[in-house]
């Protein structure tokens, strides 16, 4: 019987770890992003009471600013809310895809906000996200 044994040089050769790199952390997010369905606003109200009003409501201001109307808004502008700097000095209104990109990481699209909360959920992102622009007639 033959004996195995295992070659460091032949495995990593050849691109043998490119490709091991591609499948084990590459392929799981091209898979994410590809079963990401359109958000459901059914669905993104009960995540959005589950997961968000904890510091957030819609219509009164609580550790998060009102959301209700959020769609359109200029970020940072309602003035019974006190936003960080970083918020107070934003230049854009809120859209599905600055709220996607939000909601995935807060840091990179205002660094240095008050928001430590993320959801790392694609489906579950479009879900809120659409519900919220259900409210704002988007």
């Amino acid at each position: 019987m033959e004996e195995f044994v295992l070659n460091p040089q032949k495995l990593f050769s050849g691109g043998a770890i490119v490709t091991l790199c591609l499948v084990l952390f590459v392929a799981p997010r091209v898979s994410q992003a590809v079963d990401v369905q359109p958000g459901n606003a059914d669905q993104g109200k009960i995540l959005f009471e589950k997961r968000c009003t904890g510091c957030h409501s819609l219509d009164q201001d609580k550790e998060g600013p009102r959301l209700r109307g959020v769609f359109g808004r200029k970020a940072g502008k309602i003035e019974s809310f006190t936003y960080s700097d970083a918020l107070k000095d934003a230049k854009f209104n809120w859209d599905a895809t600055l709220l996607d990109k939000w909601l995935t990481d807060t840091e990179s699209v205002i660094p240095n906000n008050d928001m430590t909360f993320h959801v790392p959920n694609p489906q579950e992102r479009a879900d809120i996200i659409q519900f919220l622009g259900s409210l704002s007639g988007k």
